[in-house]
């Protein structure tokens, strides 16, 4: 399955899965890295992705639209700039799902259309629950937290018109512990994520191919 991993910060998530690729080797790994797409210039994962050799561009609205045009743009004129260009490239790539590892813009509009059911995100909590507009990152941890709740995790789900309402493929738990911080809490959930992504895109490929 040749894929394309969208994301926004570190990129930890796509070494997880570039990690994986290199392990298992091109005769067994069920899907292949073929470009990477990142809506911050700033965004690590532009390194990681250079480093291994894929192919990677910025995707921001700024970079897309035109400074000027890009200040003045709404955000659902920015997200479907995004979106459009993101199925621009996916379609030159030859790409047959994609993968939202931490990829911070929703995406909207045909985009959505063309790969319905080929899309998978990452969600740094258990689904339902912290999910929707907002709910990114440690805004999501904090809401945990705040909510006392005794345990949390991450999801892997297929990417609909809506904000973390697709189809649940999968989840990891975690306990919250009494001590917990934001920071200790994403800590323990971040090895989770890095295992439920190379899962997630193994079912996806099953799902679609076997």
């Amino acid at each position: 399955m040749n894929i394309a991993v969208l994301a926004s910060g570190g990129g930890t998530n796509l070494q997880a899965l570039i990690d994986n690729e290199k392990s298992l080797g091109p005769s067994f790994c069920p899907y292949y890295i073929s470009c990477v797409f990142c809506d911050k210039k700033s965004s690590y994962a532009l390194q990681r992705a250079e480093k291994a050799q894929i192919s990677s561009e910025v995707v921001s609205p700024y970079a897309i639209m035109g400074s000027e045009i890009a200040k003045n743009a709404s955000q659902s004129e920015k997200r479907l700039a995004v979106s459009n260009r993101c199925l621009e490239l996916c379609t030159s790539y030859n790409i047959d799902a994609v993968v939202l590892a931490g990829f911070l813009t929703v995406l909207a509009g045909p985009f959505l259309d063309k790969y319905s059911g080929r899309i998978i995100n990452i969600h740094p909590a258990l689904l339902p629950k912290f999910g929707g507009e907002g709910m990114w990152g440690n805004n999501v941890h904090r809401a945990v937290l705040a909510a006392q709740e005794k345990e949390s995790g991450c999801t892997i789900h297929l990417v609909d018109h809506g904000c973390d309402t697709g189809r649940i493929l999968l989840q990891k738990k975690v306990p919250v512990l009494a001590d917990d911080t934001v920071e200790s809490l994403y800590a323990r959930i971040a090895i989770e994520e890095h295992k439920a992504i190379v899962e997630g895109v193994t079912l996806l490929a099953n799902e679609l191919y076997y």
